[in-house]
């Protein structure tokens, strides 16, 4: 069996995750990329492909001029859409392009979910050689939240209190992203959590969520993810519906939402696996091959009707962020180790010697601490004590 593999930049989910799993099932990989030497000095043995993937044409070319093609499958935020078209025009399982495009275009999410009546969310679309004052004259909600349409990582989100700030950063944002169209929505208030699920297209798997805990506004840098192994009923039924209402339910996904008085809004749907290494932490704590799941159901295989993954995994996931820019000039090394039962695996994400700008995202992180246990309390006071006794340095 071969599987075609969409990548922008090189990440811990394919590397760590998807790759491996691969191999244990047997399937050979063709990574299709536009960026083959990063690919290339991490994995050397693997077979990769030029490709311009963000051009569905392009990746339907390259597979049609290689070796047949059993599955076309990717966890990128910006390929699920190029990838399910290539797999439908193949013939291949496949989610639905108009639900990758609805999850990944949020304005076009807004408005569809809108049209469905199981939420309206004020917002307004900015498209990219419009004047960020023709926003002014729109009945605007203070605070609001501005953010690129198709963007990740919390880049270039920002809160916005005011009429001045709003047109400011939205030109501040235009600046370092001319091409981008930009989203304009009213803030939702509320505790910030995701939903991760995993589906055939028949059967769905809730697989708990995580507490997400936030840097302090108006940047919106994901500090802590706590594991949360069952939302109450009721919150789960409001975020599978409005993922049904998306047409989200082939393969793994990763909702952000928040909760508010009993009310789950969705801030965004991530049509893949959860990433920055909580996809690695969440397979440990199930104790089931997650990522050989997603891919069997790329093959075409349905999904079991359980999983039989554990229930009494605790987990919290830490993610160490620079303050300041500058050079790292000292800092842990990586690690792994158990105390009182927790163990820990911490990954350092820059190299001592390093100098970096401050961006206020997730490309500010300098390290991941991963904790597993099964009490809380104890990951949480084992975590605390460690995290306490390193130290991270940074030179101007």
């Amino acid at each position: 069996m071969r599987m075609y593999l969409l990548a922008l930049n090189p990440t811990d989910s394919v590397s760590e995750g998807f790759l491996p799993a691969a191999r244990r099932l047997g399937v050979d990989v063709t990574l299709l990329t536009d960026k083959p030497e990063p690919h290339r000095r991490r994995h050397p043995d693997l077979e990769i492909l030029d490709c311009d993937v963000r051009d569905y044409r392009a990746v339907i070319t390259r597979i049609a001029n290689h070796h047949r093609a059993d599955a076309v499958f990717t966890n990128s935020d910006h390929l699920q859409t190029q990838t399910a078209l290539a797999a439908e025009y193949f013939g291949l399982p496949a989610k639905d392009w108009h639900a990758a495009l609805r999850a990944k275009d949020k304005a076009e999410m807004r408005r569809h979910l809108a049209a469905t009546g199981l939420d309206t969310v004020w917002s307004a679309e900015l498209a990219p050689q419009q004047d960020p004052a023709e926003l002014l004259a729109r009945p605007v909600p203070y605070p609001c939240v501005v953010k690129p349409r198709e963007g990740v990582a919390s880049e270039d989100v920002v809160l916005v209190d005011t009429a001045d700030e709003l047109v400011r950063h939205c030109k501040e944002i235009r600046a370092r992203r001319p091409e981008a169209a930009l989203v304009v929505e009213e803030y939702l208030a509320g505790e910030l959590y995701t939903l991760e699920t995993l589906g055939d297209g028949t059967v769905r798997h809730v697989l708990g969520g995580f507490h997400t805990e936030l840097s302090p506004p108006p940047h919106f840098i994901e500090k802590r993810h706590t594991y949360v192994p069952r939302h109450p009923e009721p919150v789960v039924a409001q975020v599978l519906a409005q993922l049904d209402a998306l047409g989200v339910g082939f393969g793994a996904c990763h909702t952000e939402f928040v909760v508010h008085e009993g009310r789950a809004r969705i801030i965004e749907v991530n049509y893949r696996v959860i990433g920055d290494q909580c996809d690695l932490m969440l397979q440990e704590i199930l104790g089931i091959p997650l990522f050989e799941h997603i891919l069997r159901t790329h093959l075409g295989e349905p999904l079991p009707a359980g999983l039989g993954a554990r229930r009494d995994g605790r987990a919290r996931i830490d993610h160490l962020c620079a303050d300041r820019a500058g050079t790292l000039t000292a800092a842990p090394e990586a690690t792994e180790l158990t105390v009182d039962g927790v163990h820990m695996t911490y990954r350092p994400l820059r190299a001592v010697g390093e100098r970096h700008e401050l961006h206020h995202t997730n490309r500010d992180y300098i390290g991941v601490l991963r904790a597993t246990g099964t009490d809380q309390d104890t990951v949480d006071r084992v975590v605390t004590s460690h995290l306490a006794a390193q130290h991270w340095e940074f030179t101007p």
